[in-house]
């Protein structure tokens, strides 16, 4: 409420500019993430999420920067925090984190911190907003990040929702257990006190906004926020022929195929996602929490409908995913969960392809999807007679996503993460590593009026030629990306090893941690995107580019 013209905090004009630096404060909140993290997956990938909230916990604005699984989840987890601690038995300094999986973003990696926002010199104490952001932490103790673990209990510490400061002082003693139970302390504590600044930098430029517009608080801005996303996102929807719709995708996961089976249903008050009819739980750590299912499907709908419409409670209220419970969509505690990504970012292509017919086609082919991300371990301790520092460290790669309508697919891009590859020069700066190659995958993109993009082909040796390990959650191994209209797929995901004269000596698992002997490299090929269209359709001066761009 404006405290000169309570009316003027509705008026379009104002609530437009007021929006808008909304946007401006939760990128500054990233940015500040990024600049004072100390995990690559974070300053380098860009793996992360950022932030505004009300005080009933509802999304109001998220940053630009950050990937789905993180800024969805995190969409819901807020209301989590505030189950436990509601708003009004927070005070000026507390910061709550969390990074079970099921209140947070999926998997024990992530972190996910709340921090209240107060008036300074406010005589009624009163929250006015919430900040929330989420990291990825590279090791948070037990097997480490990767598919092998058989319950969560093996993945590492899981930190209940609890306080990370308290009236301004830090809980120390949740620090010296974060100390204890991590491979690389310093990085994983470092992350901790990043994402508590980003939040307080929010905090700062909201409290500026505030006093800048003459506002008390956010509650009349949010109602109007919401309540338009809301809107704009069910108008959107109401111009989409109602039924349902059904699709589904088989994908590696770890030893056995799962089944994706969805089924969409578009009404008057929304569109309802259920994956009635997938895989039950896996054994090993692929499995999804539901929140995590959400993310990503709602994405896979937001993709094509409404995607003009801000990212927020409102818009995300009228796309609602359901998963029965014990499926590997919905996995119960203590289900291992650590390589959920493998699973879930398959999920808007499973959507996409529900959405076909009632678009008219207007969707792009399967990609690559998930994103290839090694991590490698090695040196003393971890690997028998290894003489080196031990280290550990998690990097992403991408392969090509699927061919669009009228465009090809994107070469070497991480749809739907959204997530950037590490650059070369930063793992062979945090790890005794050498990257020998890095090129892209010629001919992976499939076939089709608007062919998939290309995957890349990378070769990673240690630099003193000792053994190492690498824990891998790669799917697409032997299900590669379907094309659509008649398009071709893309070509499967390959891993192997090849000795120091580049000869292919031996094949590696898609999933789970393998031992690279002293004197050998893995060679990784990510998969192509399918292909969308008839082949015979694409335009000659097309292909003779991508043959000069060496994409063929």
């Amino acid at each position: 409420m404006n405290r000169h013209d309570p009316a003027a905090a509705l008026d379009p004009i104002r609530t437009q500019i007021l929006w808008d630096r909304l946007l401006a404060v939760v990128e500054e909140q990233a940015q500040t993430l990024i600049r004072t993290a100390f995990s690559t997956t974070v300053r380098e990938a860009g793996d992360l999420s950022a932030g505004v909230f009300d005080r009933r916990g509802r999304m109001l604005a998220q940053a630009v920067t950050g990937t789905p699984g993180h800024v969805n989840a995190m969409a819901a987890s807020v209301g989590f925090f505030l189950e436990k601690f509601p708003v009004d038995t927070l005070q000026d300094g507390d910061v709550l984190l969390t990074n079970d999986p099921w209140y947070g973003t999926g998997h024990l990696n992530d972190f996910t911190v709340v921090t209240p926002v107060f008036r300074p010199n406010d005589n009624l104490n009163r929250c006015v907003a919430l900040f929330a952001a989420t990291s990825h932490v590279a090791d948070v103790g037990g097997l480490g990040f990767g598919p092998d673990g058989r319950q969560v209990y093996e993945e590492g510490l899981n930190v209940p929702i609890g306080y990370l400061f308290r009236d301004g002082a830090a809980n120390e003693t949740l620090v010296e257990i974060l100390q204890a139970n991590v491979r690389d302390p310093r990085a994983a504590i470092g992350d901790l006190y990043s994402l508590a600044a980003c939040n307080r930098a929010g905090a700062v430029s909201l409290l500026a906004s505030l006093d800048e517009f003459g506002l008390d608080g956010l509650d009349a801005l949010a109602d109007a926020i919401i309540g338009n996303s809301r809107a704009a996102m069910l108008a959107e929807i109401r111009k989409l022929p109602a039924g349902t719709w059904s699709n589904r995708m088989r994908i590696d996961a770890y030893d056995d195929p799962v089944d994706l089976a969805c089924s969409l249903t578009i009404g008057e008050d929304g569109i309802e996602v259920d994956f009635d009819g997938t895989s039950p739980v896996c054994e090993h750590g692929v499995n999804v929490p539901l929140t995590y299912t959400q993310a990503y499907a709602s994405f896979g709908v937001r993709c094509v409908v409404g995607n003009d419409v801000p990212n927020n409670a409102g818009s995300l209220d009228v796309v609602r995913v359901s998963a029965p419970e014990g499926c590997i969509l919905n996995a119960p505690r203590p289900a291992a969960v650590s390589a959920r990504h493998a699973v879930g970012q398959m999920l808007p292509d499973v959507v996409l392809g529900c959405l076909e017919e009632p678009l008219g086609g207007r969707v792009p082919a399967e990609g690559a999807s998930c994103l290839f991300g090694p991590v490698f371990l090695g040196g003393r301790g971890l690997i028998p007679g290894a003489r080196g520092e031990p280290f550990v460290v998690n990097a992403f790669y991408a392969g090509g996503s699927g061919g669009r309508p009228g465009k090809d697919g994107l070469d070497c891009t991480a749809f739907p993460s959204g997530v950037r590859s590490t650059p070369v020069e930063i793992s062979e700066n945090a790890a005794p590593l050498v990257i020998w190659r890095k090129e892209y995958r010629a001919g992976s993109g499939g076939a089709g009026e608007f062919r998939g993009g290309v995957g890349q082909i990378m070769e990673f040796g240690h630099l003193d030629g000792e053994a190492f390990a690498v824990s891998k959650m790669f799917d697409r191994v032997r299900h590669p990306a379907r094309g659509r209209q008649g398009g071709g797929p893309g070509a499967a995901a390959e891993v192997y090893l090849v000795d120091e004269r580049g000869v292919r000596c031996g094949e590696l698992r898609g999933m789970g941690r393998e031992t690279v002997p002293a004197g050998r490299r893995m060679v990784l090929e990510t998969a192509g995107g399918g292909g969308r269209g008839d082949p015979a359709a694409r335009d000659p001066e097309a292909t003779t580019r991508d043959r000069q761009n060496g994409l063929l």
